[in-house]
């Protein structure tokens, strides 16, 4: 929690010796967050204090997908009739609340908070942007950078994970928003009217005063209330529950992995639930022979840094992402109570899936020769593509959108020879071979070598692209293979891979790569 204020300005002055002034709001807020019942309040609370109000709504989707911009503008009726703006400008909003830490920052780089009179209450919750996402790599934005940006642009600073708050007392972050604008006194209403606002919207009043009642404290007091504050226990390692059989034959798999270095542990017991989630307890002896043989090749020397990314990067290639894991996942009883609980969702819920299979994916699930028969003809993929490439929507909160989705995951069974499960099998191992090629030679280079099956995730478009990507660094590395340097490199050209999904940075580490080796006198290296 923090709350800031800087003195002096025109900001300085209370509420009270504002009445005679327009008062301008702006709520930033991404969908489902609940901002337009938020502005919705603010306006109700305006009106039955005596106010003229208007409340516009800008869609901002260029920025920031789902993101919208409500604007608030209030004044005491005067007996005519007052002239609003429609939209905010910078340097001239008197209150700005942000329901993400991001939407903080946008509001402070377009300039709607200013030191002289600008009071910012914002959620320290994330929401990831799009741009965040659209990075094959970490694009994740420091929020730091944002807080430290807000302590200096506000006059007076409420932040606070709100939406944890709201959340804990079965509400939605609105509520506790709302709360917080309330506990700033920066607009001239006391409590009881705030309170006043939610209980004449008539819907899930309870949970909602109890969530505003929480962030009110909050801004008030400087810190989050205690039960809020109290952190929470770590998290239980998942309860492995089925026959008795199975039982005896997983706890057998973890005593294997007790024989691996103490370092490997634990990336190992994590790979080892992946893949048998994925497929079954014999996938997971599959998965632990290959560990193993890569813990032979290593050694105390290097602190077994080749086993632990071997067990982290084989997990991940085993538990690859095909249409049968994904119609696995999408009917998975977890799925549904957790979409339930995220979008306070009751008894009845439509829940559609968008679907949009193309002839790759459908051949893949394929018996392997009949899959390699299919794709030895570029006239048959076109095809078969024309017939299955369409979009589809499936409502799997009914019986037959939902057993469409089961009986493709009923299909795990007969993964092992499907066409998709012998093209991953034999990628892996070519990978798995060139790294361990390179470990007696250049034990660092073996090691960046196994972490560049990062680069593969996904299915459809996602895979394609990860792959081809690997592919060309795979090759680049095989460049300067040799060199004192390669280590560095292939670090340098795993991350240019992940900075961006169309490849230029890779296209130029690759591009300087070839430059020197082009070079006789630095060829040496």
């Amino acid at each position: 929690m923090n709350i800031q204020t800087q003195p002096g300005g025109l900001a300085a002055r209370t509420p009270d010796e504002r009445l005679g002034g327009i008062i301008k709001l702006a709520v930033m807020a991404v969908g489902g967050q609940g901002g337009g019942v938020l502005t919705n309040w603010i306006e109700a609370l305006a009106r039955g204090n005596g106010y003229d109000c208007q409340a516009t709504s800008v869609a901002g989707v260029a920025q920031r997908t789902g993101a919208t911009i409500y604007y608030v503008e209030m004044a005491p009726k005067s007996g005519g009739t007052p002239i609003f703006s429609l939209a905010p400008s910078g340097g001239d909003i008197d209150v700005l609340i942000a329901a993400e830490m991001m939407e903080a920052g946008r509001a402070i780089m377009r300039g709607f908070v200013t030191p002289d009179r600008t009071t910012l209450i914002a959620s320290t919750h994330r929401m990831l942007a799009v741009s965040e996402k659209m990075v094959p790599g970490d694009g994740i934005a420091d929020p730091n950078e944002v807080r430290a940006a807000a302590e200096i642009a506000a006059r007076k600073l409420i932040m606070a994970d709100l939406d944890t708050l709201a959340t804990q007392q079965g509400s939605v972050i609105s509520a506790s928003l709302f709360g917080a604008l309330a506990g700033s006194g920066a607009l001239p209403f006391p409590r009881e009217a705030y309170e006043a606002a939610i209980r004449a919207s008539g819907k899930g009043v309870e949970a909602s005063l109890r969530a505003f009642g929480v962030g009110y404290e909050t801004a008030q007091r400087g810190v989050e209330p205690a039960a809020a504050a109290v952190a929470k226990p770590a998290a239980a390692a998942p309860l492995v529950t089925g026959p008795q059989a199975l039982i005896a034959d997983w706890e057998a798999l973890c005593r294997r992995i007790q024989a691996l270095p103490e370092v490997v542990q634990d990336i190992a017991l994590a790979g080892l639930r992946k893949v048998v989630d994925f497929q079954d307890l014999a996938y997971g002896t599959e998965y632990l022979d290959r560990v193993a043989a890569v813990h032979k090749r290593d050694g105390p020397a290097h602190d077994h840094q080749l086993t632990r990314e071997a067990a982290k990067y084989i997990a991940n290639a085993m538990a690859y992402d095909d249409v049968i894991r994904v119609a696995d996942l999408k009917t998975r009883s977890t799925r549904m109570a957790r979409i339930r609980q995220q979008m306070n969702a009751g008894e009845v819920m439509q829940l559609t899936e968008y679907l949009h299979p193309r002839a790759p994916e459908i051949v893949s699930l394929f018996p392997a020769r009949l899959g390699e028969w299919f794709e030895r003809s570029e006239k048959r993929m076109a095809r078969f593509d024309r017939l299955v490439n369409k979009g589809r929507r499936l409502r799997t909160d009914g019986l037959r959108g939902f057993l469409q989705l089961y009986v493709i995951a009923s299909l795990k069974g007969r993964r092992r020879g499907n066409l998709r499960h012998k093209t991953e099998m034999a990628h892996m191992t070519r990978w798995l071979d060139t790294a361990l090629g390179r470990v007696n030679d250049d034990y660092a280079l073996a090691v960046e070598t196994l972490r560049c099956r990062r680069l593969v995730k996904g299915y459809s478009d996602t895979h394609a692209r990860g792959l081809s990507k690997f592919d060309r660094v795979m090759a680049a590395i095989a460049l300067v293979e040799g060199r004192q340097d390669a280590a560095d490199w292939a670090r340098r050209l795993r991350e240019a891979a992940l900075a961006d999904e169309e490849g230029k940075a890779l296209d130029g580490a690759v591009q300087t790569i070839r430059s020197f080796l082009d070079t006789p006198d630095q060829a040496a290296g």
